[in-house]
């Protein structure tokens, strides 16, 4: 048990306050995402106003909700009034309508403005995740006027690290970075130092794409602009790192077969930990009778030698292990731009070929192996059958990430758990198809 809810128990609010003021506002926000909605209720409500904000856009969207929920009026008001508006939008995607209605109630008219023109975006864009609180330049000013202007605008800008250049209708030309001014001569031209045709995304493009193309051009924030190339905001890179967080969870609770939890898992209740999987493990055990339905249409070729029923589990387990690897690294692939869609017979040829050389050497000792337990000739099955049924399950594997991010699927849910179920029912075959033709049953 940690150190503050053990406080909190014993009512020790003098020691809670203490232990609040040592700590860093990312480490009181994992401690409130631990707690339950009572408790992080009372832990939020012992912070100051300015420190109380700090913790607040630390914390994921759920876990603001639940403690909006817990605060009175000018309390609620003072705390939605003084978020970025990014953070505003992105907490009340999920929001209850009373909980949103609510927070655009108690907005000032210009804060409520940002914040439903964030909202006008679509879902998981871009737009959905950049500030629109910039400093823009226009590319005539000195240096001398570029800093008096970021001086008298920083102060409500979330970022002035990177400063947009625009025209005087407002479309993007270019950046400069505040260090570049400060560097500068105060009558040098702005012009002169803007990098023309910079990193930038469209609003309406996936914010995902946008985050890792941050992280592949080295930028600390990206311009985004409308579809006529006007300035409308900028993706910071804290906002980035959670975008990348954010769907590279969701990568890995879908290739293990499972939801992603929307809220930190030590608060989560047993019933929603299990309501996030059942899904996935009742289609994955409706599937698995694919594997019931081969295995009893063979049932004559495993009468006639039963030592074939003795290397079931090692084949079916080889091969969704090898198609269980393929999908992952084609999954990856995909996410950080190393694979397109566009790749897929160069990754099926690729996957079939190293699928051989694994089951190859895989074969070698399943051969080894089987001659302690059965006859020579069902040994030389189980490696031929290794043979195919790794090259299957590693071709199988890299294309239907590929396949399903042509039909504009996740390539995340067709993967692992998927590819085994498919690649169990499909081995079998394989195996009992070159029983018949090996041993002649």
């Amino acid at each position: 048990m940690t150190h503050l809810p053990m406080l909190l128990d014993e009512q020790d609010l003098a020691g809670a306050l203490e232990w609040l003021e040592t700590q860093p506002p990312y480490a009181i926000a994992d401690e409130i995402a631990r707690m339950d909605a009572v408790q992080s209720v009372i832990t939020f409500r012992l912070l100051d106003k300015d420190r109380a904000l700090e913790v607040f856009e630390e914390l994921d969207p759920v876990d603001q909700q639940e403690i909006l929920q817990g605060l009175r009026d000018q309390a609620f008001r003072d705390l939605v009034e003084h978020m970025d508006p990014d953070d505003r939008a992105r907490m009340l995607k999920e929001a209850p309508a009373k909980v949103a209605k609510r927070v655009l109630a108690g907005l000032s008219a210009h804060e409520r403005q940002m914040t439903a023109a964030l909202l006008g975006y679509p879902e998981g864009s871009v737009g959905r995740f950049m500030t629109p609180e910039t400093v823009a330049l226009q590319q005539e000013l000195t240096v001398g006027q570029a800093l008096e202007v970021v001086r008298r605008r920083g102060g409500n800008a979330e970022t002035i690290y990177t400063l947009p250049v625009v025209d005087r209708g407002r479309r993007l030309t270019g950046i400069v970075e505040l260090r570049e001014l400060v560097l500068s001569e105060p009558g040098a031209m702005v012009s002169d130092l803007v990098v023309t045709a910079p990193p930038m995304a469209r609003a309406t493009e996936p914010a995902e794409d946008a985050a890792r193309l941050m992280r592949e051009t080295n930028v600390l924030d990206l311009p985004v602009v409308d579809s006529e190339d006007r300035l409308v905001g900028l993706l910071t890179s804290d906002d980035a790192f959670e975008v990348i967080e954010a769907a590279d969870t969701e990568d890995v609770a879908r290739q293990a077969g499972s939801e992603p939890l929307e809220r930190h898992y030590m608060s989560a209740s047993v019933f929603r930990l299990s309501r996030t999987r059942m899904m996935w493990l009742m289609l994955l055990l409706v599937a698995a009778t694919l594997t019931v339905s081969v295995t009893r249409l063979y049932e004559a070729e495993l009468e006639a030698v039963t030592q074939l029923a003795l290397f079931v589990p090692l084949l079916i387990g080889t091969g969704g292990n090898a198609g269980a690897q393929a999908a992952t690294a084609a999954v990856r692939a995909l996410a950080v731009g190393e694979v397109r869609t566009s790749d897929l017979f160069r990754v099926i040829w690729r996957e079939c070929r190293t699928g051989l050389l694994l089951g190859a050497m895989l074969a070698v000792v399943g051969f080894l192996v089987g001659m302690f337990f059965v006859d020579p000739d069902v040994a030389a099955v189980v490696g031929l059958t290794l043979i195919v049924i790794c090259a299957w399950a590693s071709t199988v594997g890299g294309m239907m990430p590929l396949l399903a991010k042509k039909l504009r699927i996740d390539p995340a849910v067709v993967s692992a758990p998927m590819v085994t179920t498919l690649v169990d029912a499909t081995g079998l075959v394989i195996y009992f198809s070159t029983a018949k033709v090996v041993l002649g049953i």
